[in-house]
């Protein structure tokens, strides 16, 4: 029998479950960093709220979830971010502080050796974080006008435990071909040849040069610069390197200082700046010069000149890379440790003989034979230089074998080598007689006794086809050049009439073992210098990849 269904009313909906009604809004948890470092982002996606036209299409949802992504992506980023930040300030720490005037790192224990400072100085100042003002006793002599060598076989010593070797110098600046920085390398427009650094790309690598020519205060009187420039830059063209740009400067005058200011903000861009260079070209005279020039507008290089690097004669005073905060935001100015050339006079001499190989003044020009006395003018106007032996200093000799009785040879270098001229067989008594007393350095007895002698001996044959312009110049490492001139100005003033217009002068100069000689194009110094030079027609092609110069 069936039953009759019950009459529906409203009183029954009282007594029914409630169903839940579905969320349509999206369920997403916090994203959470705990340690170890581990994001988690979970989400959940249900129905969208909406229906019918309202209702998100595919695309909506799409790039909903897109964008959940990328948050989720930047956060870890972020985190990485600060995490390597972090990981490089440690490595910085962690760096052992160096004296700021030569970059050694600083110690307590061997007093002799680069670096030394007393125990208290040093706890007090690691104690109120100052250790980067800390000079080390060495630096403090080398301000005070002490001659202290510390590379070992340089300056007369052969080094020992307060020494390091040339060797050690150079491997610090091994990392610099491996980064991305821009190189200012320095050359001294005295030394041209001899401070070139010719392997400069074992040190480099690919970076950018701009080639900074320095002491050209010293060049003679009325020497047209820009003359000097396009040699420089013919000379540097076969060289093959990176060079963005030369500058010729003088750290003392500042002339052409902020020229390379101009050029290393405009290069820089975000990179560390090394300032590289021989041995005693003057690197840290010139950052001196960089800082004070950029410190007119710059409030952080200003700060930067109270700690900055120690000058001084001595080859290796810089022993270690110093860090200059020279610039607002990113990239470091870095002063390193001079390259060592054995090829120099400055790897011969003894270190108190250093001073006579820097000229202090304008260069003056001694030209033979006229720059004799009465009585040896007379003994060569017969034959002229032929036969004659000219010694400059106890460093250089040369002898002139055959030129033209007109041929005249100019001497170029630091004043206080004297110049002495003698029949060339005489030359060898002359030479043991008057070492370390006419003929210096080395200076005095003592040293001239321990003398190692103008062991190399290079027979030079120089050809000339215009007797207008020097036939060369015969550039000493370390030391200076000689310009030979086939025919004398004054006697091409004279309106003498020469008959050889082509030929060739044979020349013997003997140096000590090391020390290596450079037959170059004359460089165009003085006021006749701008008279007989001649600037080369270029191509449009080399017109483009040429480097420009300034001063």
């Amino acid at each position: 029998m069936k039953m009759a269904p019950k009459p529906f009313s409203l009183s029954s909906l009282s007594s029914l479950t409630p169903f839940p009604l579905p969320n349509h809004k999206q369920n997403i948890t916090r994203i959470r960093i705990r340690k170890p470092e581990v994001i988690t982002c979970t989400q959940s996606w249900t129905e969208p709220e909406g229906t019918g036209a309202a209702a998100p299409t595919r695309g909506d949802m799409f790039i909903q979830r897109q964008q959940s992504v990328s948050a989720l992506e930047a956060v870890k980023a972020a985190t990485k971010k600060k995490k390597s930040k972090k990981e490089k300030l440690m490595k910085f720490s962690t760096l052992a502080p160096s004296c700021y005037g030569c970059g050694a790192p600083l110690q307590t224990s061997e007093i002799d050796a680069p670096g030394y400072v007393d125990k208290e100085t040093y706890d007090l100042k690691k104690k109120h974080h100052q250790l980067r003002t800390i000079l080390c006793g060495r630096c403090q002599l080398l301000s005070h006008g002490h001659m202290i060598t510390a590379v070992g076989g340089n300056g007369g010593y052969s080094g020992g435990k307060q020494f390091v070797s040339a060797e050690e110098l150079r491997e610090k600046l091994s990392h610099l071909r491996h980064e991305k920085a821009l190189v200012v390398k320095l050359v001294d427009i005295v030394d041209f040849n001899g401070s070139f650094l010719a392997r400069v790309r074992d040190l480099a690598g690919a970076n950018p040069i701009i080639l900074v020519v320095t002491k050209v205060d010293l060049l003679p009187k009325e020497t047209d610069l820009n003359c000097v420039g396009d040699w420089v830059v013919e000379s540097t063209t076969k060289k093959k390197l990176n060079v963005l740009s030369v500058h010729l400067t003088s750290s003392k005058s500042l002339v052409g200082i902020a020229g390379v200011v101009s050029e290393i903000q405009k290069e820089k861009k975000g990179r560390d700046v090394y300032i590289l260079g021989s041995a005693n070209v003057g690197k840290s005279a010139f950052i001196n010069a960089l800082l004070k020039m950029m410190s007119y507008k710059d409030p952080v290089a200003a700060a930067a000149r109270k700690y900055k690097p120690i000058q001084s004669a001595v080859p290796g005073t810089t022993l270690g890379p110093i860090p200059i905060d020279a610039f607002l935001g990113s990239g470091k100015m870095y002063d390193t440790p001079g390259v060592h050339l054995h090829h120099r006079q400055a790897a011969v001499v003894h270190s108190e003989d250093l001073p006579a190989l820097a000229p202090r003044s304008r260069l003056r020009a001694q030209v033979f034979p006229l720059a004799l006395d009465e009585q040896m003018t007379y003994q060569v106007q017969s034959s002229g230089l032929t036969g004659f032996s000219i010694f400059w200093g106890g460093l250089v000799r040369m002898d002139v074998l055959k030129v033209l009785p007109e041929t005249c040879l100019t001497f170029y270098g630091p004043k206080a080598l004297q110049i002495h001229m003698v029949p060339t067989e005489e030359a060898d008594e002359f030479y043991h007689r008057e070492l370390g007393i006419l003929l210096t350095p080395p200076t005095g007895k003592e040293k001239a006794d321990g003398w190692m002698g103008l062991e190399t001996k290079r027979h030079l044959q120089l050809k000339y086809d215009n007797i207008e312009r020097p036939a060369c110049d015969v550039a000493i490492s370390g030391l200076g050049w000689v310009s030979v001139e086939p025919v004398g100005i004054s006697l091409k003033q004279s309106g003498r009439i020469i008959e050889e217009t082509v030929g060739e002068l044979d020349l013997a100069v003997h140096v000590p073992k090391p020390v290596e000689i450079f037959v170059r194009p004359p460089m165009p110094v003085g006021k006749a210098g701008a008279e007989w030079y001649d600037y080369r027609e270029l191509t449009e092609t080399e017109e483009e990849v040429r480097p420009k110069w300034y001063f």
